[in-house]
């Protein structure tokens, strides 16, 4: 469809025609400022969009409002960014990095989330209108760049979901929407706020319990902590198993190699293991028996370098063999750590037969 425009509004079009270049150039810098910036901060969002209006849309904006443009920089909205974020509390991150990077016109700035109806639970977004700094960049041959403004929404996944699905059922029909179909509409978006707000209370109560999970293993109330992946990843950060493993890399004066510890989880869970309290006993009343343990296997090799897995799998290995646990426990110990298969089986009949004549087996 062709559209009849008055001699501004072509006056209007031709210039966005001369500035599109600098447009396409705007496109490729904000994102990648935004972007680097959000790396740093370690800020994960769902996506970042941008796009260029294109000449059909601006001539179909021209022709219903173009006299209110004295000339193409009034525009705001010719180069777009949008922001869509996991998590509501993202939104204000977003916001403030957008702030700190850009020249904000905050007359013509908006939080829609602010301008809902008492009644209303449709989903509305913070939008900017700003400039870019020369401190941020600038192209001598296009000092437009810095002059034209531009748009920044930031919104979560589910905002998104909703104005699109909002805007795909009660818009583009051309059709007003009955009453009753209204409602559901405002009735799911209430649900997806609902959904939205209980994301974000769970990760911010998610964050504190790792904080107090942190808190209490430096202060050492281990019997208070809960064994779980995060609790056990910050019960390695302390080294629990250190001090055992150096003493066994002294028989045979060995490099200790490190590595990944965190999946002893699954096997200090299958012995019964509730707490890290139950870890820490599990360091005190059994490395003499895993000192033991590790004597008998490198006195008759001339290993100098160990994996400082042998602490902690010589500690399973004690308390499997102290408790009854037998051959069976032991294969179940290294089909956790290593994956099931024969060798398991060798392994453990050797691990038997080589500690049942050892001092703690007997004690």
């Amino acid at each position: 469809m062709v559209l009849e425009l008055d001699p501004h509004a072509q006056e209007l079009l031709a210039q966005y025609h001369t500035l599109l270049p600098v447009y396409s150039r705007m496109e490729e810098v904000i994102p990648g400022k935004l972007k680097a910036i959000f790396d740093d901060a370690g800020i994960i969002i769902a996506a970042l969009e941008h796009r260029v209006k294109t000449e059909a849309s601006l001539a179909g904006k021209l022709q219903l409002k173009g006299g209110k443009y004295k000339d193409i920089f009034d525009i705001t909205d010719l180069v777009g960014i949008r922001v869509i974020t996991f998590y509501i509390d993202d939104v204000d991150k977003v916001a403030s990095i957008v702030e700190r990077l850009f020249e904000v016109d905050w007359d013509n700035s908006i939080d829609k989330r602010k301008a809902h109806e008492i009644d209303s639970f449709g989903y509305l977004s913070l939008h900017y209108i700003c400039r870019i700094p020369e401190s941020v960049y600038a192209d001598p041959e296009h000092p437009e760049l810095n002059k034209i403004r531009f748009e920044v929404q930031m919104r979560t996944a589910l905002q998104h979901a909703w104005a699109n699905m909002n805007h795909d059922t009660g818009y583009k029909s051309g059709v007003e929407i009955p009453t009753i179909y209204m409602r559901d509409m405002s009735r799911l978006a209430g649900m997806l706020e609902l959904v939205d707000d209980e994301f974000s209370r769970i990760r911010r109560e998610i964050t504190d319990y790792r904080r107090n999970v942190q808190n209490l293993v430096a202060s050492g109330n281990l019997e208070e902590v809960q064994l779980d992946g995060d609790s056990f990843k910050s019960y390695l950060q302390i080294g629990p198993f250190d001090r055992l493993s150096k003493r066994i890399a002294s028989i045979n004066q060995a490099e200790i190699q490190p590595v990944d510890l965190s999946k002893f989880l699954p096997v200090f869970k299958a012995m019964g293991f509730k707490t890290l309290g139950d870890i820490d006993r599990l360091v005190k009343d059994y490395s003499d028996a895993a000192y033991q343990i590790a004597c008998f296997q490198m006195g008759v090799t001339d290993l100098d370098i160990l994996s400082s897995s042998v602490a902690p799998q010589n500690l399973c290995t004690a308390f499997i063999l102290k408790n009854g646990g037998g051959r069976a426990g032991l294969k179940l110990m290294l089909d956790a750590l290593n994956g099931p298969s024969e060798g398991n089986e060798f392994m453990a009949d050797y691990l038997l037969d080589q500690s049942k004549d050892l001092p703690f087996m007997h004690k």
